[in-house]
């Protein structure tokens, strides 16, 4: 079992490659560094570091041990964080976030339960957009995003939102008339893109390849927000499966929503970076599912609507 001073040391000395530096950082004696680093790579039974009087390397071997035991330094640090949290109670700041106006008020039912429930922590609420949803959650900035599945690379609560899936077309398309679709006219028209930085199994899932038939989906423009993907929707350059949400949230009489009869319903939930679940963290997605379940006594759901041809924004 490796000392505490001696993993830092190691894993100190492996950054900084810098004897000095190495002590300052660490409030010892570069002398001290010295001696810690010869009795671990006795232990070892090999050098760790190239040394000599111009500079500091870390050799194969030290190169191997540094990779090992950074995720699990990490991974303690993040228990002891962890175990901190449980030990104070609930409390000191989470910032939450919402996709799409249409979710916000799902949010803040969650954000009003967990302050009944957590007075003494502060709950920050701010809106991001598709273009900087991600980045958002990568930089620290946001600890939880509600936000469509599936949201690839993050951790995922449970399902709190759930809606039937349309079809978006202009008003003088010829699918404008009709009264419900099939997943199978995707291979027929161009479909509007999300932006490019917009999660690759989202994209798979709201924009597929591929009918279910396995037919080819032509690729049309991407837009850069939801309102200008619907704008090139209005101009005819595509369409595009929206849920059907959009009919009360993104009424615009220049685009009619069709109901699409054979497609999953669309479920949001509450994401996070892998890694970063703390107790504030594991109590807010807690009090999102019970206000998600108390409200109309079930998860919100709403099965694909019937529409009358030619109708829009119903």
């Amino acid at each position: 079992m490796l000392e505490r001073l001696e993993t830092e040391t190691f894993l100190t000395l492996a950054e900084e490659l810098h004897f000095g530096r190495t002590a300052e950082r660490l409030l010892i004696t570069t002398g001290r560094v010295s001696q810690v680093i010869k009795k671990l790579e006795r232990r070892v039974g090999g050098r760790l570091f190239e040394r000599n009087s111009r500079s500091v390397r870390l050799t194969p071997v030290g190169r191997q041990l540094a990779d090992d035991l950074t995720p699990l330094v990490a991974g303690m640090e993040a228990a002891l964080r962890r175990a901190a949290d449980a030990s104070r109670g609930v409390t000191g700041e989470l910032r939450v976030a919402f996709l799409g106006e249409w979710t916000a008020p799902a949010l803040l039912r969650a954000v009003g339960l967990f302050g009944e429930r957590h007075p003494d922590c502060r709950v920050d609420v701010r809106e991001v957009q598709l273009s900087n949803s991600r980045a958002s959650l990568m930089d620290g900035s946001v600890d939880a995003l509600l936000a469509s599945f599936p949201f690839d690379g993050m951790s995922c609560g449970p399902a709190l939102l759930r809606e039937g899936r349309v079809l978006a077309v202009a008003a003088g398309h010829p699918l404008a008339r009709e009264e419900r679709l099939s997943l199978e006219v995707l291979a027929e028209h161009p479909v509007v893109q999300y932006p490019q930085v917009t999660s690759a199994a989202f994209k798979r899932d709201r924009t597929p390849d591929h009918t279910p038939s396995g037919r080819p989906v032509p690729k049309g423009p991407a837009g850069g927000s939801f309102s200008e993907m619907l704008t090139l929707v209005a101009m005819g350059r595509g369409v595009l499966p929206v849920g059907e949400h959009s009919r009360q949230y993104y009424p615009r009489p220049d685009i009619a929503y069709i109901p699409l009869h054979d497609a999953q319903p669309i479920e949001r939930g509450l994401v996070w970076r892998k890694g970063d679940t703390t107790e504030r963290l594991r109590e807010f997605v807690r009090a999102a599912t019970d206000a998600a379940g108390s409200f109309h006594g079930q998860v919100y759901r709403s099965d694909p609507p019937t529409a009358s041809p030619g109708r829009l924004g119903a």
